[in-house]
């Protein structure tokens, strides 16, 4: 019978100690490493004798968080799975987790059996994603796609009028600056903000940040 590796990442004592006997009681699995941060982790990475299988990598911890310390481990230990344990249901805390290159993402509230059904999964294949997780990720997929819809609507001369609406020049200054009439930059006004569902220059302005158009 197989014996799966784990390390324990985590900055709460009491959970992690909590997650090793926990684990440790199935004889299919054994904790090897556990550590109360990334940095912590990366050195016992460095020297020990046997790695893990499957790192159970808390979101926020200080010195080197989460993120960072998957995005580490992506880099040097490719074949070591992530799986993310976090109190976070933030959608951005997720997807830079995924991005870091986590296999997995778990609330630490969840059931026992859904910890080991997701360290046996990501273990044998890959990746294991809740339908939790798979919710928030539809719903991310569904915003990108319905952004790049807008973004695809904007003609070259309306983006350059959204770039000079972030500066703290009047809609007359911005007429002189791309060399048209006060009228036209009204229009442009009037179309980007029935194209972006957007009701002034406020929202206009945040939505450029968020889509790098400043």
């Amino acid at each position: 019978m197989k014996t799966i590796p784990i390390a324990i990442v985590d900055d709460h004592t009491l959970i992690s100690k909590a997650l090793e006997n926990m684990i440790m009681e199935n004889t299919q699995y054994k904790v090897i490493m556990n550590h109360p941060n990334g940095e912590e982790f990366i050195a016992g990475v460095e020297k020990a004798s046997e790695l893990p299988a499957v790192v159970l990598m808390d979101v926020n911890m200080p010195y080197k968080n989460g993120i960072e310390t998957t995005e580490w481990l992506t880099e040097h230990y490719p074949d070591i799975k992530v799986i993310a344990l976090t109190m976070d249901d933030d959608e951005k805390v997720l997807i830079k987790m995924l991005k870091a290159g986590a296999k997995g993402y778990l609330l630490k509230d969840m059931q026992p059996a859904i910890l080991f059904q997701a360290i046996e999964t990501v273990f044998e294949k890959g990746s294991f994603y809740t339908d939790f997780v798979a919710q928030k990720l539809l719903k991310v997929k569904t915003e990108e796609a319905k952004n790049a819809s807008l973004l695809s609507e904007l003609r070259d001369r309306e983006k350059e009028f959204i770039k000079w609406a972030c500066s703290e020049l009047t809609y007359k200054e911005i007429a002189d600056k791309m060399c048209l009439s006060p009228k036209t930059i009204d229009g442009y006004r009037d179309s980007v903000f029935v194209k972006l569902d957007i009701k002034n220059r406020a929202g206009l302005v945040l939505f450029a940040l968020k889509h790098d158009l400043c």
